[in-house]
C-alpha cells in the first residue's frame, strides 16, 4: 500500500509556530514515528508553501498511489485549484486538519477540498493524520 501525506503552507513550522494550537512536535519527528509504527505501509511525505506545487504533486501521485492524506492548510479555504485537482484525480483523498477549523475564525469553516474528498478528519492534533492512515488500511 502506497500512501502520501501532502502538507500545505506553514506546516513546515510545526513545533515552532502557535504551539497552543499545533503542539510542539515537528512534523518530521511525528512522521518518523508514524513510519515506524506503520512499517507495512509505504508512506511518503511532501510539503510546500506554494499552491501550484501542491497541485502538481496531487496530479503526479493521483493516479498511482492508494491514498492521499491532504492538509492544504490555509489553501483549504481559498484554493479552487486544489479543490479541482482533488476532484480530477482517481486516488482517494482524506482531508486532514490538526485543529478543529470550525472552532476557529469564520473563514476557516469553508473548504474547497471537502466536496472531492473521501472524508475529512479534523481537530485531533497530529493524530488526525494517523486516523486518516487507518482509514486507508482498514478498507
Amino acid at each position: 500500500m502506497k500512501i502520501i501525506i501532502i502538507n500545505g503552507p506553514n506546516l513546515n513550522l510545526l513545533g515552532k509556530r502557535e504551539t497552543d494550537i499545533y503542539g510542539n512536535l515537528s512534523f518530521e519527528d511525528f512522521f518518523n514515528t508514524l513510519k515506524e509504527k506503520y512499517s507495512q505501509v509505504d508512506v511518503s511525505y511532501f510539503q510546500s508553501n506554494v499552491e501550484g506545487e501542491l497541485i502538481d504533486k496531487l496530479q503526479e501521485v493521483g493516479f498511482s498511489y492508494d491514498g492521499i492524506i491532504l492538509n492544504a492548510a490555509a489553501y483549504t479555504h481559498t484554493s479552487v485549484g486544489i479543490g479541482d485537482a482533488v476532484k480530477a484525480i482517481e486516488t482517494p483523498v482524506v482531508e486532514v486538519h490538526i485543529s478543529n477549523t470550525f472552532a476557529r475564525e469564520e473563514y476557516r469553516h469553508q473548504s474547497y477540498i471537502s466536496a472531492g474528498a473521501k472524508g475529512v478528519i479534523l481537530g485531533f492534533g497530529l493524530q488526525s493524520y494517523e486516523l486518516a492512515l487507518e482509514s486507508f488500511i482498514s478498507e
